[in-house]
């Protein structure tokens, strides 16, 4: 991540819509959302199964599907910036970690120094530096050498997290990225999120459909609507992290998961 980790983003009343499936009109899929992210921190995205989370998640990192206006209104700004593409200060970490399996651990991890703009904008020294750093911070220096197919899942999500802060970013975009790991690897990778973010703060911004994990990792939740998305549920939590099971179980984080639970029902309800 970036030695300036000041940074701002905002979504100003987003509306998407898309091509109906029979080839005529529109389907709206998210109708005028704004959020503003003033800070580093740590943001918890949720809704419905196809409301359009991945969409705003995908707008945010620049993905724009070719032939249709995105966002069909309202803007995406970086730093006060309209951003309609691709954007350098933000990277994305998916639930398939996409490695290459020809690839040694620590080649996956310098994968992203092979395009021009980070070749170009960090020194061969550098590079090397930084993916040693990012090898250690997420405990796989000593399995730089193995490839892909010689790793656990949960291995090979902290090869690709590694990918993706090696390139120390300013806005990190994850979509459910521990949501096919088992419960002891998912906490693991929890907590070493909350590691690199202490020690490098971004604003994260993380799709998940786990309450839980919401609440363990969040500074702010936000809850879309069913399809098309609108802000149901903006929360905000200040319990420090790692936030302990006595937290989790106090009656200010029952309230917080029933209010959660009740609006992913209710718009459950609607579909």
């Amino acid at each position: 991540m970036s030695e300036d980790s000041s940074i701002h983003v905002e979504l100003k009343g987003i509306v998407q819509e898309y091509p109906a499936p029979q080839g005529e009109g529109v389907v709206r899929i998210v109708d005028g959302v704004s959020v503003a992210l003033e800070r580093p921190g740590i943001t918890m995205l949720l809704g419905p199964s196809g409301c359009g989370k991945s969409t705003i998640l995908r707008m945010l990192g620049g993905v724009r599907p070719i032939g249709v206006k995105t966002p069909t209104e309202g803007e995406v700004l970086i730093n006060g910036v309209r951003c309609d593409g691709p954007h350098d200060d933000a990277v994305m970490v998916f639930q398939r970690y996409a490695n290459r399996p020809d690839l040694t651990v620590r080649d996956n991890v310098a994968l992203p120094f092979r395009f021009a703009l980070w070749k170009n904008k960090v020194p061969e020294a550098e590079q090397k530096q930084r993916i040693d750093q990012i090898l250690e911070a997420v405990g796989l220096a000593d399995k730089a050498d193995l490839r892909p197919s010689q790793l656990s899942g949960g291995q090979n999500q902290r090869v690709a997290l590694a990918r993706a802060l090696v390139l120390r970013p300013r806005i990190l975009l994850m979509d459910e990225p521990f949501g096919a790991l088992d419960a002891q690897t998912r906490e693991e990778m929890q907590l070493l999120l909350i590691e690199l973010f202490n020690a490098q703060p971004c604003v994260i911004v993380f799709v998940t459909h786990d309450v839980d994990e919401a609440l363990a990792l969040g500074d702010r939740v936000l809850v879309l609507s069913t399809r098309p998305a609108r802000l149901a549920i903006d929360i905000n939590i200040s319990e420090p992290r790692p936030r302990s099971p006595l937290w989790r179980r106090s009656t200010e984080a029952m309230r917080m998961r029933e209010k959660i639970l009740h609006q992913l029902h209710e718009s459950g309800q609607e579909r």
